[in-house]
């Protein structure tokens, strides 16, 4: 209990074990708090190396590393930093010295503001988005009350670690969220949690279905509504205007994916006060990276960062469909900067083992929903085309 008793407060304590949680849960999660960015679940990333350490090499496992690897298995985005976003971390970097070199915290998280029409006190900015997401299932979630989310998913595995109850609703005939299913499967969860557009399927939830579980949720509950590829999206529709009315609703952003700032690590929280007041119990130093937070400020005000690398990476992903149809190679529509796909007769495991012998490195089986497909990231025009020649050879 010693280290229980040094992460969390009294209160939070206090709170956790009234919601039914043991004292060896709590151990867990003080264990997600302290060492949250070392467990295999805590983000994308992470998942991806303990999927692809076998096959490719990890720094970590002592396997050497083989950079003529092709890796489009973690949703990177190749673009990687905009330039206003590199001066801007290149003039602060020296100050590093510093916990807090200037104004740039600040600076973030009211450009944030201004952009989301969202108060001050309703951000909070943090490094990356895995935080928060695993911060509001500590909040929001118990033995008892449910984490639901959508099953192919992402965001299942922090809950299921700290002890809290974890429900996976299969998705509706068109791959969006069935809200209807999720809310008659747990009518009484403490989240739900929908992720759009979705990670593994890159399909999109209509506002609409999010609107009809605010309204029909238990009054306790919360909608927790992961948007990290929403700026990939021309149609998806984001849900800050509903922090901004004041719902019951937690919104995460990430700087990792359309910002190309996945080592940078920069995110942020939108909801009301209350809400991440809970959820900040259970974040870990409060610390963000400066030189991330630059970087991301100086990214949000170049006006056309966002639809410029949209048809980039759409432009990309639409030529690699078309090769996909030619080869007759089953894949779902995607609205986002990766794709699911099946080739007859192969299960995912089996794709991905046969892509990694000619270099290319897709997601591992993750999904045992979906055995049979593997998600694949949209990366540059050229890593794409050593991805259609390796697949040619592997279907033969």
């Amino acid at each position: 209990m010693n280290q229980t008793t040094e992460v969390l407060s009294k209160s939070a304590a206090s709170s956790l074990l009234e919601r039914g949680f043991s004292r060896r849960h709590l151990g867990r999660i003080a264990t997600l708090l302290t060492a949250g960015a070392g467990l295999p679940f805590y983000n994308e990333f992470a998942m991806a190396q303990t999927a692809e350490t076998p096959v490719r090499g990890s720094r970590d496992a002592g396997i050497p590393y083989d950079p003529t690897m092709i890796r489009i298995s973690s949703n990177e985005n190749p673009m990687g930093p905009h330039p206003a976003g590199l001066e801007a971390l290149t003039k602060v970097a020296p100050r590093g010295w510093r916990y807090n070199p200037g104004p740039e915290m600040g600076n973030l998280a009211q450009t944030i503001s201004k952009i989301e029409g969202v108060p001050l006190d309703h951000i909070w900015t943090t490094p990356g988005s895995s935080e928060p997401l695993h911060a509001a299932t500590c909040a929001f979630t118990s033995p008892t009350r449910s984490w639901t989310m959508a099953a192919p998913g992402y965001g299942s595995r922090a809950p299921a670690f700290i002890g809290s109850k974890v429900v996976g609703v299969p998705l509706a005939a068109d791959h969006s969220h069935d809200v209807e299913a999720m809310l008659k499967s747990q009518p009484n969860a403490g989240a739900y949690y929908i992720c759009n557009p979705n990670n593994p399927t890159a399909t999109i939830t209509p506002r609409e279905k999010i609107d009809w579980l605010l309204a029909r949720k238990p009054k306790d509950s919360v909608v927790v509504v992961d948007e990290a590829y929403i700026h990939f999206s021309p149609n998806a529709k984001m849900c800050s205007d509903l922090v901004a009315a004041g719902k019951d609703v937690v919104v995460l952003r990430t700087f990792s994916k359309i910002y190309g700032m996945a080592g940078l690590r920069a995110g942020f929280a939108m909801g009301r006060p209350d809400l991440l007041a809970k959820m900040r119990v259970y974040g870990s130093s409060g610390m963000t990276i400066v030189t991330g937070v630059a970087c991301a400020n100086a990214s949000l005000l170049v006006p056309d960062l966002v639809p410029t690398r949209r048809k980039q990476m759409m432009d990309i992903r639409d030529d690699t469909f078309s090769f996909l149809d030619k080869k007759g190679v089953q894949h779902l529509p995607s609205e986002g900067n990766f794709f699911m796909m099946s080739v007859k007769g192969m299960t995912g495991a089996q794709i991905g083992q046969a892509m990694t012998t000619h270099k290319v490195q897709l997601a591992g089986n993750r999904w045992p929903e979906w055995p049979q497909h593997i998600r694949v990231t949209v990366g540059t025009a050229e890593e794409m085309g050593k991805f259609q020649e390796a697949l040619t050879r592997v279907i033969g």
